[in-house]
């Protein structure tokens, strides 16, 4: 059964090739990026992240994003193989949420040791070779070696690149109309839900697996480990996720790593955290799952305080502006990578964390969301229509707003997908002046949610800016002439039809 695995990884091939794609989702995905000083940016590996969005049967649907790291063999292989452990007959409607439960460890546990059995040939190798060559020090260089002792070093070399590597998950799968959230690592995934009295919710579903989660350390630390150590060194071999799948050098040699030593049994595991079920009847809205590069990227530029809201708000934008799922979801990676790269240029505070961002992916399911109508205008629809997300002119490292440039809409209401509510305060904006909002701060928690009425507490004005230009140097409309070019033709028709008057055709 491992050398099948093996060969199917190598071959390439999909086990789930013949599943239908969900429909209703879309995904965008960036690579890493790392500037130099005048702020060009180079990949500095093979873009490492994965990710799934099928349709199964009995109404099931199951997606997932995965953060690999030191290559993307486990991402890929756990994309692969976790597909197959739920949708291909696992899973049906009769299930109970205990059940769902049990089966969605059980498929984490699974994959895991699959994985794992898919390496043993280059482990084995691998510690075959290691009693045969020394290792390397300041007293021996490659060089001194004979040829055949650097043929084995360079194929233990090799051998290391091929078994090293992890990967951190988020998995949600629909049944039965009910949400489940599965989560192994540092990956996140958020709720928005409207309601039709104009209330907007934001949910983080659970918490990262990391060095700084209190739940994390203390089980780590009734394992013997030292979570002082932990908390000052803040990474465990050099991840700060404390839930991983893969990763065979600290789940069977973790007693060689100093932080885990202590360790009475495997302390980094591929257990999920499990979340639901929570129904989705009735729900308007989108489910969202994040990698952690695009998490890390926007709060890398704004600080951690409100990025469940500024992405929610960048997403609800582009839902507003977009006729296309998948152009949602790019628009938005790319307005999160372009945030991540002005902040760096600005030179402001917080540019010295926004030296550098990891692969992003971000998958978007709308629940019952409509997407814009491509015919109409800015005027006829009243939707929002962004023209970006600038940093803001705060000096703060924790809080900063974001502010997003609106078309003023018609009868002075902004809509958000089938919810409209009155969201701007009186006053008409002069000339040089464009409509402004921002979105409100509030610090998420595990299981918590932001809520904002359809008074205006999401989108509050902000007071009279001189309107800035988009990318493409325009600036967005503010008055409607169609009146004053019909009076005009009117005036000046001397009895002709008011077609040859000015104003558009």
């Amino acid at each position: 059964m491992a050398a099948q695995r093996r060969n199917l990884m190598q071959s390439h091939q999909s086990w789930t090739d013949d599943l239908p794609l969900c429909q209703m989702c879309g995904v965008g995905t960036a690579p890493n990026c790392v500037y130099s000083p005048d702020g060009k940016g180079t990949q500095s590996h093979p873009n490492e992240d994965g990710h799934f969005r099928f349709r199964g049967e009995d109404g099931c649907f199951l997606y997932g994003v995965f953060n690999g790291y030191d290559g993307s063999r486990v991402a890929s292989f756990v994309s692969q193989c976790l597909t197959a452990e739920l949708l291909l007959g696992q899973l049906n409607s009769n299930h109970t949420d205990s059940d769902v439960r049990r089966i969605l460890t059980q498929a984490f546990d699974v994959v895991e040791k699959s994985y794992f059995e898919t390496i043993d040939d280059a482990l084995a190798e691998k510690a075959h070779l290691s009693n045969f060559v020394l290792p390397l020090n300041e007293n021996v260089s490659f060089h001194q070696l004979s040829p055949q002792s650097q043929k084995m070093q360079e194929r233990l070399k090799e051998l290391e690149q091929e078994v090293s590597g992890g990967a951190t998950a988020v998995v949600a799968l629909i049944l039965n109309n009910k949400l489940y959230i599965a989560n192994v690592g540092t990956n996140r995934a958020l709720l928005c839900k409207s309601s039709s009295d104009g209330q907007n919710q934001v949910l983080q579903i659970g918490r990262p697996h990391s060095t700084d989660n209190e739940d994390e350390l203390q089980r780590l630390a009734a394992l013997g480990v030292d979570i002082a150590r932990v908390r000052q060194a803040g990474q465990i071999a050099g991840q700060s996720s404390t839930r991983r799948l893969g990763d065979y050098r600290v789940k069977f040699n973790y007693n060689e790593i100093d932080l885990l030593s202590a360790a009475k049994t495997r302390p980094i595991i591929a257990e999920p955290e499990i979340h639901g079920s929570q129904s989705l009847d009735s729900v308007t809205g989108f489910l969202l799952l994040m990698s952690e590069g695009i998490i890390n990227a926007l709060e890398s530029a704004h600080g951690p305080d409100q990025a469940n809201q500024e992405i929610v708000a960048m997403v609800a934008a582009e839902l507003a502006l977009q006729t296309s799922l998948e152009a949602v979801a790019q628009s938005v990676v790319e307005r999160v990578k372009r945030l991540h790269h002005d902040v760096y240029v600005s030179g402001r505070q917080r540019a010295t964390y926004c030296s550098r961002h990891e692969d992003m992916t971000l998958l978007i399911r709308t629940l019952n969301y409509p997407l814009a109508d491509g015919v109409l205008t800015p005027t006829q629809g009243g939707r929002i229509y962004p023209v970006s997300v600038p940093y803001s002119n705060s000096q703060s490292t924790s809080k900063t707003s974001v502010t997003l440039s609106l078309v003023m809409p018609s009868q002075s209401t902004l809509t958000n997908g089938t919810n409209t509510a009155s969201t701007l305060e009186e006053g008409t904006p002069t000339p040089g002046q464009s409509p402004t909002a921002t979105l409100q701060s509030t610090n998420t928690q595990t299981q918590s949610s932001s809520s904002s009425s359809g008074d205006g507490s999401l989108f509050r004005q902000r007071g009279s800016q001189a309107a800035q230009p988009d990318e493409t140097g325009r600036v967005p409309p503010y008055v409607d002439f169609s009146i004053f070019y019909r009076l005009w033709g009117s005036d000046h028709s001397d009895g002709q039809s008011t077609q040859g008057g000015l104003g558009p055709q």
